[in-house]
Formats: C-alpha cells, sequence, structure tokens
C-alpha cells in the first residue's frame, strides 16, 4: 500500500516538471525578474571631452620682498591657518636697528620745532630791533636819548622793517623745522613698510600647498617662499577652443568626469575669460564644482557641447540596465517571444535622468531589462550591421 502510494507521488512530481519550467519561462519573459524599458530616441548637441585640471579657488604666492635670511616657517604642506596668522618671517634686525636710530632723529627734529615756536613768539613779544647794541654806562644811554631818534628823524633806520624781517626769519625757521620732522616721518613710514615685508601673512583661511625654502635659508627679493591656497572650494580650469564657447554661459551646467575613479559629477560654469589665448587660440573657462569630491592638481575631463557640429540621435536606455561582462558592455534585450537575450553595445554619454546613449548595439523602438537580476541568463548575441 505505502509503495504505491509513492510511485504515484513520483508519477504527479515528473508530470507537474514540465509546467512548472513553462512558467519560469513566462515569468522571465514577462518581465518579472526586470522592467522592460523601450528604447529612446535622444536628441541633442554633441559634447567634447576635454582635459582640465582641479585648481583652488583662490591661491597666491608669497615671495621675499627684500634680502636676508628666513628665521620663521609657521608650518609644513597641509597645514591651515586663518587669516591674518604669520606663514613665513624673514631677519629683520637691521631694519630694526634703523628705525631705532630714525626715532632718534625725530626727537631732535621735535625739538628743534618747538624751538623754532618759542622763538618766534619772543619775537612778537620783545622783538630783537629794540635791543640796546653793547656798551656800559653813558654812551647806552646817548645811543637810547640822542642817536636813535636822530636816526629814526632823517630815515637812516626802518625799526618796522627790521622787525617783519626778524619775524619772517622766525617763521622760515618753524617751516624748516617741520619740513624736517615731515622728512622723517616720511622715512620711517618706508622702513616700517619694509618691515612688514619681511613677515608674510596670510591674506585668507587656507593651507599652505607647497614651501620652496626652509628656515635658515638666504633669499634675494622675488624670490618665491610658499604657495598658500583656499582648497575649501574648488575649481576646474579648462582651456577650450574658441568654437565651443558659445555652448556655454554662466551659470550653466555641465558633467564632468574626475580621476581616479571616473566619478561624473556636475559642474557650474564660474567664470569665463574675456580674451582668447593669441597662440593657442583657447579660451581659459573656470567651473565650479561640489565640495569634497576631488583635490587641488588632479585630472578632470569636461563634457562641453558643440554647437558647431551637426545634431545627432542616438538611442538612450537606463544606466542601470547596461551590464559588464569585463569590460564589455552589454544590455538585455526581450525578442518577438519575450525572452532576453545579452547583447553588446557601445556605451555613450550620460544624460540626465539617470539614462546613457548607445553609439551601437541598439535601436529606438526596442525592448531591454532595467535592472535585470543573477537568475537572469541568456547567451551573447551580437546587434546586426543595421542596428549600428
Amino acid at each position: 500500500m505505502k509503495i504505491a502510494s509513492a510511485a504515484s507521488l513520483l508519477v504527479l512530481f515528473f508530470l507537474t516538471l514540465p509546467s512548472m519550467a513553462d512558467e519560469i519561462a513566462q515569468r522571465l519573459a514577462g518581465g518579472e525578474v526586470g522592467e522592460s524599458f523601450v528604447v529612446q530616441q535622444a536628441q541633442g548637441a554633441p559634447t567634447v571631452s576635454l582635459g582640465g585640471t582641479v585648481v583652488p579657488y583662490k591661491e597666491v604666492t608669497l615671495a621675499a620682498q627684500l634680502p636676508g635670511r628666513v628665521t620663521f616657517i609657521a608650518g609644513r604642506e597641509g597645514d591651515s591657518f586663518e587669516e591674518s596668522k604669520l606663514l613665513v618671517a624673514i631677519g629683520d634686525e637691521e631694519l630694526l636697528a634703523n628705525r631705532r636710530a630714525l626715532l632718534a632723529q625725530m626727537a631732535s627734529a621735535d625739538a628743534q620745532l618747538r624751538n623754532a615756536g618759542v622763538q618766534y613768539s619772543r619775537e612778537i613779544q620783545s622783538p630783537q630791533s629794540r635791543n640796546a647794541p653793547g656798551g656800559m654806562g653813558l654812551p647806552n644811554l646817548f645811543d637810547q636819548m640822542f642817536t636813535r631818534p636822530v636816526e629814526g628823524f632823517i630815515g637812516d633806520r626802518d625799526r618796522g622793517a627790521e622787525r617783519s624781517a626778524d619775524l619772517f626769519s622766525s617763521g622760515i625757521q618753524i617751516q624748516e623745522a617741520q619740513n624736517a620732522l615731515l622728512r622723517l616721518q616720511a622715512e620711517l613710514q618706508a622702513l616700517d613698510s619694509k618691515i612688514r615685508d619681511a613677515r608674510g601673512i596670510a591674506p585668507f583661511t587656507g593651507v599652505i600647498v607647497k614651501k620652496f625654502v626652509e628656515v635658515g635659508d638666504t633669499v634675494q627679493p622675488g624670490q618665491p617662499l610658499l604657495n598658500f591656497a583656499d582648497v575649501e572650494y574648488l575649481q576646474v580650469e579648462v582651456d577650450i577652443p574658441a568654437r565651443l564657447r558659445p555652448g556655454l554661459k554662466e551659470g550653466q551646467m555641465v558633467q564632468a568626469e574626475l580621476d581616479p575613479s571616473n566619478r561624473r559629477v556636475p559642474v557650474r560654469v564660474a567664470q569665463i575669460y574675456p580674451m582668447a589665448d593669441p597662440q593657442r587660440h583657447t579660451i581659459k573657462i573656470k567651473f565650479d564644482l561640489p565640495q569634497g569630491v576631488s583635490e587641488p592638481g588632479m585630472y578632470a575631463k569636461l563634457l562641453v557641447p558643440d554647437l558647431s557640429a551637426p545634431t545627432r540621435a542616438n538611442p538612450a536606455i537606463p544606466a542601470s540596465a547596461v551590464r559588464y561582462n569585463g569590460s564589455l558592455p552589454g544590455v538585455y534585450v526581450l525578442n518577438d517571444l519575450g525572452a532576453p537575450q545579452l547583447r553588446l553595445i557601445r556605451v555613450g554619454e550620460e544624460l540626465s535622468g539617470g539614462l546613457v546613449t548607445v553609439l551601437s548595439g541598439l535601436k529606438a523602438g526596442e525592448r531591454v531589462l532595467v535592472n535585470p537580476g543573477p537568475q537572469v541568463t541568456a547567451g551573447w548575441a551580437r546587434g546586426s550591421a543595421a542596428d549600428r
């Protein structure tokens, strides 16, 4: 009895096995494993791939303004500093000594100015023209009572003119003392400027990206000391051919591929230089990068629209439909019976909305699987020549 029941169950299993296989095939063909997508025709201007370099938003080179020996460097490459912090210094002992000597000269000039002012006030209050000549007793008395009145009466001496001349002379002494003080003040300002030039101050918040000297090195005017940059915000700098300039405007968004993983990110046109390079006939353009996606000095590839080229229409499919067998891209194409077939394609550029263009291997109207699971298998089926 038990043997007969087991035999009946075994016969029933083999009878239902074909119907189960047909159901699995129908589910694969019906797209339950992955949704199907009808290949569309993408319209638009073709793009040109141009290489560029990631650069800091702001970068300066601190150079020596006077000869001397480097006495201080704030840190090494990668160290960050706030605005107005001291980055590098050159020995200024001689300049400070000259400044102290100049301050002493200014003190003397100030004393001379004050003395000239006192002499001018005395001339106003007690004119020198009234001073009695040298002599004692009776000669001096005779001069004051007889000689001076007679000189004024006969016109041999004009005491008013003498007093005016004395006042003018005292005023000239004040002016000369003021000019001397102003000259010394100007020399002090020039010396203070040299002392400031001996110190390299951070013009903005940033990091040291490169050092050219070390403490103890002797430098000359114009010699680079270090590079300082703001790396919080980065840009891509590209020299594009002049024919591509009409396809870009400030604020426009384009795609960029960044090393080392060829990651594609959106970038914004930040600045278009107004003049082309007369030798290379290219225009420099800067693109703003999102924060934290790259490092200064790395390579970047920009996809710039070419409005001068004829418009091309390529099939477009979701990027999630592409599967790679090694380095070969392919998609699962549904045939007339709804069965998936794996076909080789050539992938073009990425479009908005998660789509990619297909250069060959597909044509508009065909159906492909989106997000095909690992259980979907099929043989490779190359696209026909007409598809390419």
